[in-house]
């Protein structure tokens, strides 16, 4: 299976494209036998049932919205942290959360810092507190303010943030980030119906936890973040979790579990982040409190005022001729690397293939080279110079006509653009932007938003219907007027054909990145693609690939031989004039 398409240079319409082309392309190539069965042994399913009735019932724990710890930090690193007996809890972010034993001066501290305050001046006052927080779906808050072994990481459900002790502020990017938002789903869902949100739960084996028996789990993220969850064999409560979370190794240690509403929570609490070793005592916590959004957003006094998003859009739009023709003037290689899931949800062995590339028009041509690290067969060669000269040819037909098409719009008077393109403008109609900062990237200073869908936005086509079905994160260079970066992943299902051929399901995703060459043009880096569809409305299959882009030159006399030009390519069709500096 091959889930990469040809790579139109606007990052909407290699959205919509990609989208629409692994629906079909999967169609076409998965049968019955692909079918993704989320099969659990019997071990797992009885150890989560068993989790859910200690925990209260899977009735009880399905009702919870929010959840809310305020702690104490009794011990860093084996010592007590300063100031002990003045010592706040929790965050503050409303008043409800300051213990009665706080004195008034802790109380305002603690608000101050809550509502965008430097936190640097509630740890000088001696804090040393814990704040751990969830909202479905899929909001995500921790905080431990403890001088300069503090910190602060979010999810707000489109993108993950880190404040650390020295009060710098910024997105998390890469595995650090989908770390993070791993973290938010697996608290969330408390591990009710692993099928339903994609999470796949294999069992480890026996372990030993504080001299105790145990269970162990791994629990894997759609995005392949990995958490070993150990469960206590007399209680079936979880005692202890490790990962990976923001880029730092985490365990985590619960012991005094205490029913809040119901369920069971735990009042003591061990962490170990990296090579700091935290000791907390939970003083309240909170089941169903109302929970706003500004919990988890981006800062806001790390927040900027947004530019004039119309014109910015437009402008990009309008630049996109331009950084076609650029592009067009650079080759490269790139690797793929494409995974299929068995019914168990573990991956197959992937298949990987290596292709030399360059750009025809705004659209990436590629030539295969090797297939699991092997050089291709004479015949495949052959073949495959064959198909990418008729892909060139089909190419440049298709810009003649188009050609032809806009200059008979512009002599009606009628915009020449493309129906079923994807452009920056209709971005801007099919979504919202909030949390705007301003952020580096690559050694470029970017505008940085999220986005989520407008609910009043009509699609009329179907490259529209599926940007309304998006949020994310995007990142903006202002002044190369190009998209950076994007995470983008889909809040609703994409039904293909009403859904009766294909439905790409709620969560799939897709990462772009780029990178600015020779302080001239954003050229890709990294794709990255996990998609969820179901066929028929009944097989389903789960597929990851991943794309490197590297070695980028440019086009000369003495390097077109060496960065892909097919075989054959002498007996092409001659090219267009505007096409002389490109391999044929």
């Amino acid at each position: 299976m091959r889930m990469s398409v040809r790579g139109r240079a606007s990052w909407a319409w290699r959205i919509a494209v990609v989208t629409a082309t692994v629906a079909s392309g999967l169609a076409l190539v998965c049968g019955p036998a692909a079918a993704t069965a989320w099969a659990q042994s019997a071990d797992v399913g009885k150890i989560l049932s068993q989790y859910a009735k200690a925990e209260g019932g899977g009735g009880k724990l399905a009702k919870v919205v929010t959840l809310r710890l305020d702690g104490t930090v009794t011990e860093i690193n084996g010592r007590p942290p300063a100031n002990i007996s003045d010592l706040k809890t929790g965050r503050g972010n409303n008043a409800s959360a300051t213990t009665s034993a706080s004195t008034p001066a802790m109380t305002t501290a603690t608000t101050s810092a809550a509502a965008g305050g430097d936190a640097g001046t509630a740890q000088g006052a001696g804090a040393a507190t814990y704040t751990f927080e969830t909202k479905l779906p899929n909001r995500y808050y921790s905080e431990m303010l403890a001088g300069d072994k503090g910190w602060i990481e979010a999810f707000n459900g489109k993108s993950a943030w880190r404040e650390n002790a020295r009060g710098e502020i910024g997105t998390l990017v890469g595995p650090e980030g989908l770390q993070v938002e791993a973290a938010a789903r697996f608290y969330n869902t408390r591990l009710l119906n692993p099928k339903k949100n994609r999470l796949v739960v294999t069992y480890v084996g026996n372990a030993q936890v504080r001299r105790r028996d145990a269970v162990e789990l791994e629990v894997t993220s759609p995005a392949g973040a990995k958490r070993q969850v150990y469960f206590d064999a007399q209680t079936h409560l979880i005692v202890k979790e490790t990962a990976l979370v923001g880029g730092l190794q985490q365990e985590i240690l619960y012991d005094d579990y205490r029913a809040v509403d119901g369920v069971q929570v735990p009042y003591q609490i061990e962490l170990r982040r990296g090579d700091d070793h935290f000791k907390i005592v939970v003083n309240r916590a909170a089941i169903n409190e109302r929970v706003g959004e500004r919990t988890f957003d981006f800062p806001k006094k790390a927040q900027v005022v947004l530019p004039d998003l119309k014109e910015l859009f437009t402008k990009i739009d309008n630049n996109q001729k331009a950084i076609d023709k650029m592009k067009e003037n650079y080759a490269g290689t790139k690797v793929e690397t494409t995974w299929e899931y068995e019914g168990s949800g573990k991956p197959k062995p992937p298949e990987v293939k290596e292709s030399t590339f360059f750009y025809l028009d705004g659209t990436e041509v590629s030539t295969l080279v090797k297939k699991d690290g092997k050089a291709l067969s004479e015949e495949e060669q052959k073949k495959e110079t064959a198909r990418v000269l008729k892909e060139i040819e089909s190419l440049q037909k298709e810009a003649e006509k188009k050609e032809k098409k806009d200059e008979k719009a512009e002599e009606k008077g009628k915009d020449p653009e493309d129906d079923e393109e994807v452009s920056m403008e209709t971005f801007l109609r099919a979504c919202q932007f909030v949390n705007p900062r301003r952020e580096r990237f690559r050694g470029a200073d970017v505008l940085v938003f999220d986005f989520e869908p407008n609910v009043e936005f009509k699609p009329r086509t179907m490259m529209e219907k599926i940007i309304t079905k998006l949020g994310g994160v995007i990142w903006i260079d202002e002044r190369a007027l190009d998209v950076a970066r994007l995470d983008a992943f889909f809040v609703g299902d994409v039904k293909i054909a009403g859904g009766l051929l294909a439905n790409v399901e709620k969560g799939t995703r897709i990462i772009l990145e780029q990178e600015f060459v020779n302080n001239e043009v954003w050229l890709p880096t990294y794709q990255e693609v996990h998609v969820d569809v179901k066929f028929l409305m009944v097989k389903g299959i789960r597929a990851d690939e991943s794309t490197r882009y590297s070695n980028y030159q440019k086009f000369n006399v003495n390097t077109i031989q060496t960065i892909g030009r097919p075989k054959g390519a002498d007996d092409a069709p001659a090219p267009r004039p505007a096409d002389t500096a490109k391999p044929q």
